[in-house]
């Protein structure tokens, strides 16, 4: 009993401590009501402290002058508000878009003024932009034009719909959103704008339509366009690549977009001159082109009722000092932040109470924007509130250090890293800026390692280049040597060498070898015979069970041996996530299933061979894999991604070969032509097929009844 009272004692006066210690520690005093996540290489998902905290609320307490008495002043907070801006004196604007006006606030937050344009008044205002020199641009969705206001917020122009023959007849002018560029030419987001940005000049005149997004086409598309006539196609539902949501400029002065819709990939982009994604990842390539980035991230995985998967949303994002991109999520609430690059660097959020306003969650963010200070603004139009976060120290330490590794200051960027890596050990993005010092000062191993842990394969392979180049230089001479010598003993020992093994020959006794030895020599011999080899297993029976096991055995060596060991520079598998079991089962099942299924389709479509001969068979055509990929392992330790193309070729070849194989064997043991061959694997292949979805079923079933018979037993026992 004291015990336990001693132990409670000691754990409120630790509570209290804390409490104590807390109060005069800002980072612990300030509540932040929501989690921090990243993702490491591996898309496992960490915990990491805030990136930023929440610090108050704008745009709940705006009044205006009362007018049944002006001397007094009544409630007008924002209503529906859509964009938010800050312009280079870090003030800032917002459209209020239900109340028809703009709300000024100075750096300090303070507010200002109201912008309502009294001689063309607004009618819904969507968006706002400021330039440098403080003239105000309006995107007035409701009156279809775009207002240009001098910095005293008096009228100077309006632009409508620009009249130009480039632009279609049924294209709508909806102005959203709008930027200006350096030369003053405009970038006009319009409602559900799939051909892109609407680029004019300062008159208004029509220029071209810039960064449109491509349409994205999944397999089944092709599929249709393939085998579908014109008319039925005519008929399908036409598919329009995703409508751009916002606009923004970064302090480098290229455009960013997001777009929403069903895509995957390219929801942020940075417009060139010509409109041409520049975050793109340069490292990996598709189809000859560089692979496009996806935005928006999740902790799992929802269904819409259509049951596709709901992507994340982007409604805006705003660019920082540093470069780092922030992006909002209207599906999953998350405010997503990447470098320059398009790494990820932080993702947060989290929805607020239906009945009350949170400080730091949001309900239904609409817009986002940064000041020089790195404070961030979050607008909620379900809320009709402002939200402003400041940089944590956390996040200021990783911002610097990341700015500092992204500029090539190696070195000066380690100390941070270090810094970093102490308060979060799993931090991936510090893990690959110790890497690229590392790399810099020619530590290679350990920036081989470093590299490997942040899961970067062009880092790696290119560690790995370096410390094979420098072993390569240091033992040059020795296997320059040696390869002389060796040719020299080679030539003058040839003859004697080939003498003494034809009189080995001809005096080695001739007996039988054991069984198993005998089936495995006609396996080796199926690698240059395959069709002869597998006619001698059906009509000579040339082939076992005990045979076929030790081809099994040897490919579930090469197989674990493959997944296990091959280069990281080529095999991007999580490091301790090779299962000895996982693969033993997952292979046993799908080469069990095959025998089964492809056995049953040739009883039934006119095949001859008999269980065993398909058992043996489909063992015997894994032998390529089994002799090949063990040392193709070995020899991806030593290629770098330069000589990818040697590898791949290999492995490519090794896995047609060994389909190759297989269609060899049921041309022969069932006595097929070619045709009959391709349809007996298709029809094995898709009896595998319907054989795995049966046994999803069952499985669910069985796990079903037995909840149902637990209950019922639950039920029994408890009455």
């Amino acid at each position: 009993m004291k015990y336990w009272r001693k132990t409670l004692l000691s754990a409120v006066a630790a509570v209290l401590l804390t409490t104590v210690a807390g109060a005069g520690d800002p980072a612990v005093k300030a509540d932040v009501m929501y989690p921090t996540f990243t993702k490491d290489s591996y898309g496992n998902v960490i915990f990491t402290q805030p990136a930023y905290t929440p610090i108050r609320l704008l745009g709940d307490d705006l009044v205006v002058p009362d007018p049944e008495e002006p001397e007094s002043e009544q409630s007008s907070p924002l209503s529906g508000p859509k964009d938010v801006f800050v312009d280079s004196r870090d003030h800032v604007y917002i459209a209020d878009t239900g109340n028809n006006r703009i709300v000024h606030f100075d750096e300090n937050l303070h507010f200002l003024r109201y912008i309502e344009s009294e001689s063309s008044p607004f009618k819904a205002p969507e968006g706002v932009f400021v330039d440098p020199e403080g003239d105000i641009y309006v995107a007035d969705t409701g009156n279809q034009r775009v207002v240009h206001l001098d910095s005293e917020g008096n009228f100077v122009q309006e632009m409508g719909r620009p009249d130009s023959r480039f632009i279609p007849e049924d294209f709508k002018y909806d102005p959203i959103k709008v930027v200006a560029d350096r030369r003053g030419y405009l970038y006009v987001v319009t409602l559900g704008g799939y051909r892109g940005l609407l680029q004019i000049d300062q008159e208004g005149n029509f220029q071209s339509f810039y960064g449109a997004n491509k349409t994205e086409f999944s397999v089944l598309d092709a599929v249709k366009r393939a085998l579908y006539t014109e008319e039925m196609y005519a008929n399908e539902i036409s598919k329009l690549p995703g409508a751009i949501s916002n606009v923004a400029i970064g302090p480098d002065g290229f455009i960013y977009t997001s777009t929403s819709g069903n895509i995957s990939s390219s929801q942020v982009k940075r417009l060139n001159y010509e409109g041409k994604n520049l975050l793109v990842n340069s490292t990996e390539r598709l189809e000859g082109e560089s692979k496009s980035l996806s935005f928006g991230e999740r902790l799992w995985t929802r269904y819409s009722e259509e049951g596709r998967k709901l992507l994340p949303q982007i409604a805006d994002l705003a660019v920082d000092q540093y470069g780092n991109i922030i992006a909002i999520d209207q599906q999953y609430r998350y405010v997503n932040q990447y470098d320059a690059y398009g790494n990820l660097l932080f993702f947060w959020g989290g929805r607020s109470a239906p009945s009350s306003t949170q400080l730091g969650l949001i309900k239904n963010p609409v817009a986002v924007a940064v000041n020089s200070r790195n404070e961030l603004f979050l607008l909620d139009d379900q809320e009709n509130v402002l939200q402003v976060f400041r940089l944590s120290e956390f996040g200021q330490l990783v911002y610097h250090a990341n700015d500092l590794t992204n500029k090539g200051f190696y070195a000066e960027s380690e100390p941070y890293w270090h810094r970093v890596l102490e308060l979060n050990a799993q931090y991936t993005p510090a893990i690959l800026g110790l890497a690229k010092t590392a790399y810099q000062k020619e530590e290679y191993d350990t920036a081989k390692e470093l590299f490997r842990r942040a899961g970067d394969q062009v880092g790696y392979s290119d560690s790995f280049w370096q410390l094979r180049l420098r072993w390569f230089q240091e033992r040059f001479s020795f296997f320059a040597t040696l390869f002389v010598a060796f040719s020299a003993i080679y030539l003058a020992s040839g003859r004697f060498v080939r003498k003494l093994a034809a009189r080995f020959a001809a005096r080695r006794p001739t007996r039988g070898l054991h069984p198993v030895w005998e089936q495995l020599k006609h396996a080796f011999y199926m690698l240059k015979h395959p069709i002869d080899g597998f006619t001698a297993l059906r009509f000579e029976n040339k082939g076992g069970y005990r045979g076929a096991f030790l081809v099994l055995i040897g490919m579930y060596a090469a197989l674990l041996v493959y997944r296990m060991l091959t280069s990281f520079s080529f095999l991007k598998a999580e490091e301790h996530s090779v299962n000895a079991l996982t693969v033993f089962i997952q292979f046993s099942l799908v080469w069990l299933i095959w025998v089964i299924c492809n056995y049953l389709i040739s009883s039934i479509y006119r095949g001859e061979g008999r269980f065993k001969d398909v058992f043996v068979g489909s063992a015997y055509a894994l032998i390529p894999f089994a002799l090949f990929a063990i040392p193709l392992t070995l020899v991806s330790n030593a290629l770098t991604l330069s000589e990818e193309a040697i590898y791949q070729y290999l492995f490519y070849g090794l896995v047609v070969w060994v389909g190759a194989m297989f269609f060899w064997k049921v041309q022969s043991l069932q006595n097929y032509g070619v045709g009959e061959t391709v349809v007996n694997i298709l029809l094995s292949v898709f009896a595998m097929l319907v054989t795995g979805v049966l046994a999803f079923i069952v499985i669910g079933l069985s796990n079903e009844l037995r909840l149902f018979i637990y209950e019922v037993y639950q039920e029994v026992t408890l009455r």
